[in-house]
């Protein structure tokens, strides 16, 4: 007789999986419009727009940094790609957003994926500063190639976007199309994450000669990792060109990538979750305590601080993830072999 049929006592004690789900909907699509509506203001919205478009970038970036355990410091060059491809597709050859999303982020991932093939042999801070040259790189060429891409005076007059002819003009309308491409990329990357590939990158991560003793092609896994993660930071880039309309060199410095790698390590390096925290804390608290005036940069730098010292592993580290999920599909685990397992 067999005892794997019956579930665990934690996984009857959390919320089933499409509940969860459901509340997360209801927050992103209901409650955050409903509340920005009654308070009222375009700069809100663009704030909150903004967070959605950090999410990506945080969630992006963890898969490289958290999952693969690879520091990287050029973030926000991707990121600056799949805007200008965006910005360049939309304005000079006519592409509407539905076809400028899809290329920016491919561009992106092209443009990564050729970049890490002289780099992934590369471990540590080697792999950390060549990144970090990639991302100056870039910038240097946003910044310089004024036949191109305008140089320092930007691209204007990017068009909004466009959803088979309906243009959403309300600042509402905007939100919400980016929370559903938000919404739609952290699934794909909880799936990447959570699968047999997610896996293997942690098994890279935490020994990468055992990983390549036991049959995992090292180079070819973090080469696969990175592309996918500039290809979200593309798709991040695009959203913000189409609700800006106005993108500029300045937009993706060093600093822009430091910002995101601090959202992926307040939240917690490896977990999906983590990243949405550690975005919402780092954007929404320096807002909150704009009443404060310069003093709110020490406010958060010492939140940032705190949060390190008392927390290394982040506010919600990958274990504790990792287990929040594994609970979430724990019936499937113990339901037998016809089961549905939720991240394969």
């Amino acid at each position: 007789m067999s005892v794997a049929t019956v579930p665990d006592r934690d996984a009857r004690s959390v919320l089933p999986p499409a509940v969860l789900k459901g509340l997360l909907l209801l927050v992103v699509f209901v409650a955050v419009p409903a509340t920005l509506s009654a308070i009222g203001g375009g700069y809100l919205y663009q704030i909150a727009t903004n967070t959605l478009i950090f999410i990506i970038l945080a969630a992006s970036l963890n898969l490289v940094c958290g999952t693969s355990g690879l520091l990287s410091l050029g973030h926000a060059g991707f990121y600056g790609i799949g805007a200008y491809a965006a910005a360049i597709l939309s304005t000079r050859m006519g592409l509407p957003f539905l076809a400028t999303l899809p290329a920016a982020g491919m561009v992106a991932g092209a443009i990564g994926t050729l970049v890490a093939l002289p780099t992934m042999r590369l471990v540590s801070i080697y792999f950390a500063v060549a990144t970090l040259g990639i991302g100056q790189m870039i910038f240097v060429t946003l910044l310089n190639w004024t036949d191109f891409t305008r140089g320092p005076m930007g691209i204007r007059g990017i068009p909004s976007i466009d959803l088979f002819g309906w243009e959403p003009h309300t600042p509402m309308q905007q939100y919400l199309v980016v929370a559903a491409t938000m919404m739609l990329s952290l699934w794909v990357l909880s799936r990447l994450t959570h699968s047999y590939f997610g896996n293997a990158l942690r098994a890279v991560r935490e020994d990468d000669q055992c990983a390549a003793a036991m049959g995992l092609n090292v180079v070819q896994l973090k080469i696969v990792a990175f592309g996918t993660s500039c290809f979200f930071a593309g798709v991040a880039g695009a959203l913000l060109a189409h609700t800006a309309n106005f993108i500029s060199p300045d937009q993706f410095q060093f600093g822009e990538s430091i910002n995101i790698l601090a959202m992926v390590v307040v939240g917690g390096l490896g977990s999906l979750p983590g990243s949405v925290i550690g975005t919402l804390l780092l954007i929404i608290l320096p807002e909150a305590l704009r009443g404060v005036g310069d003093f709110r940069m020490i406010a958060v730098g010492s939140v940032m601080f705190f949060s390190i010292l008392l927390l290394p592993k982040g506010l919600l580290g990958e274990v504790s993830a990792l287990h929040l999920l594994r609970r979430q599909f724990g019936e499937a685990w113990t339901g037998g072999l016809g089961s549905r397992v939720g991240w394969r």
